[in-house]
This record gives structure tokens, sequence and C-alpha cells, in this order.
């Protein structure tokens, strides 16, 4: 599983899904998490800041820049191809998942989900980062 220190982006343009995603990460141990309003917001964070985040949390659906486009952004730049990135959405449409698939991202989380679900998730999101980091 990824280690308590680990530097996590929340992505969403709903304060109240930030706050969920948020407090469901702190009842799992993590403690170092930043928060943008839009992929564009997030894409600023992880681009220009001295900061280096160690996993992007986002959402599909938001105004200004989607996660979907976020996700092929980060995936198109070398420093962050290989950057963990879930997927939460209300989306469960097999193209669009499809789609995020072709584009990389490491794995979906559907709304509504449980802390359990949202902890499973980020243990396969685990498992498939450190499996490209050995290939």
């Amino acid at each position: 599983m990824f280690s308590k220190d680990t530097k996590i982006l929340v992505v969403d343009d709903m304060n109240t899904m930030r706050k969920i995603v948020k407090n469901s990460l702190r009842k799992l141990g993590f403690s170092d998490i930043s928060e943008a309003v839009n992929g564009a917001e997030a894409w600023q964070a992880l681009s220009e800041s001295e900061e280096k985040f160690d996993l992007v949390v986002s959402d599909w659906n938001m105004p200004v820049m989607t996660g979907l486009d976020l996700l092929k952004k980060v995936r198109s730049h070398e420093a962050f191809e290989q950057l963990p990135f879930l997927m939460v959405t209300a989306e469960g449409e097999s193209t669009q998942i499809a789609e995020a698939i072709q584009a990389g991202v490491s794995n979906f989380l559907l709304k509504p989900f449980t802390p359990d679900s949202f902890s499973k998730k980020l243990e396969l999101v685990y498992k498939k980062h450190e499996k490209t980091k050995v290939a």
C-alpha cells in the first residue's frame, strides 16, 4: 500500500466531494493532501509546483478541464507518465471507461463509494504502479 506520507492531489469541482475524498484518505492514515477545483488547476499544481505528488485522485466531470483531459495531459508528459491516477466518477458507461483505460488511468472508483471500496482501489493502484516501476 502507499506509505502514509504519500503526497496526494485531490481534484474535484465540488467542495463537498473533495471533503469526502479527503476525509476518506485521512481515515486511511494519509495526511499530505492538496486539492484543486478542476483539471487546469491540478495541472498547474503538478507542473509548476515545487512539490512532487505521488498520487492523483480526480473526478471526471469538471468545468475548465475534465479529469479525462487532465489524465491525457499527465500521461503525455514524461515526468508524469507513471504517476498513479485514480479516477473517481459516476460515469460507469463502458465506452467512457474504455477511453480512460486507453488514456492510461490507473483505476476507477465509482461514486458513491465506501471507505472500504476506496481502500481496495488504492491498493490496486499501488500494485499496478509497483509492477510498472519494476518492469
